[in-house]
């Protein structure tokens, strides 16, 4: 499976979203992303890709577009 899969895979498990809403969503945005929705999709990116993040990226993943530039700095190309 490719990391761009795997990475939609683990938001719609995450959150219940359909695929065509990732583009704009954004903590908060939604009731499911919320701190403790948040930790649930975080545990679910280590695992998928086997990382583990660092607290202040947890923290500055904000939005499915920004998780993908915090990927990167672990050298995952989504």
């Amino acid at each position: 499976m490719s990391n761009n899969k795997k990475y939609k895979e683990v938001f719609l498990e995450a959150f219940q979203v359909d695929e065509g809403s990732l583009d704009g969503l954004e903590y908060n945005s939604i009731s499911d992303w919320d701190s403790v929705g948040h930790m649930g999709l975080i545990a679910g990116l280590e695992e998928a890709f086997d990382i583990m993040l660092e607290m202040d990226d947890i923290i500055e993943f904000s939005s499915y577009t920004k998780g993908i530039e915090i990927l990167a700095k672990y050298q995952i190309e989504v």
